[in-house]
């Protein structure tokens, strides 16, 4: 008998090797799929490109590195309730001649086994880090999805936007940033207008 498990996944590893692990060096954002040992398997991490210049000792001369930089992080009852969303991000990403990647068939329902990381773009980059800011610290599972469909609703230059102002205005700044858009996005703590607008959001 064929296990289909063990097929799709060495079909998903297969397809890994071959098409988006040579993309990774030049992927502005990555998103891996990992293990922290103090929280629930798995953790997904967003990583930014950093592109960063360095003084060479010889005058004139400027050394460029492109570092990774984690830029959120989401895991347990948060990563499930949000995988839809997650799935809808990531399936528009592209490769250079603009063929899908088809990154969603790495997040199916249930558990999640697969290990590793996958090239993003900057529009999924953007809106999977500002996902897994504004989750954090929400308690109610309903908000945090709601915010997840809105953000995913974003364009691309909406994303960028606001996680600007959510990550880069300096600490305070950044912190009522996103204060206030966890309030714009997804109401008060105990508002019961959130799960009908819920309700509506989701496919």
């Amino acid at each position: 008998m064929v296990n289909h498990t063990s097929s799709k996944a060495l079909d998903l590893e297969g397809d890994w090797q071959r098409r988006l692990k040579p993309l990774l060096p030049g992927a502005p954002w990555v998103l891996r799929v990992t293990v922290y040992k103090d929280r629930p398997v798995p953790v997904l991490v967003v990583k930014e490109r950093v592109v960063l210049r360095q003084e060479g000792e010889e005058q004139g001369k400027v050394a460029i590195n492109k570092n990774l930089k984690d830029r959120g992080l989401i895991y347990g009852q948060a990563l499930r309730r949000c995988l839809p969303v997650i799935r809808a991000v990531v399936s528009s990403v592209c490769d250079p001649a603009g063929i899908p990647l088809e990154l969603q068939r790495f997040f199916p329902n249930g558990r999640l086994t697969w290990r590793g990381s996958l090239p993003l773009d900057e529009e999924a980059g953007a809106k999977l880090s500002l996902i897994f800011k504004l989750q954090e610290g929400i308690k109610d599972m309903d908000r945090v999805e709601l915010i997840a469909w809105r953000v995913e609703r974003f364009s691309r230059e909406e994303a960028a936007y606001w996680l600007t102002r959510a990550t880069q205005y300096g600490a305070a700044a950044s912190r009522w940033a996103r204060a206030g858009m966890r309030l714009i996005l997804g109401g008060q703590p105990g508002d019961q207008a959130v799960l009908p607008l819920l309700e509506q959001l989701r496919r």
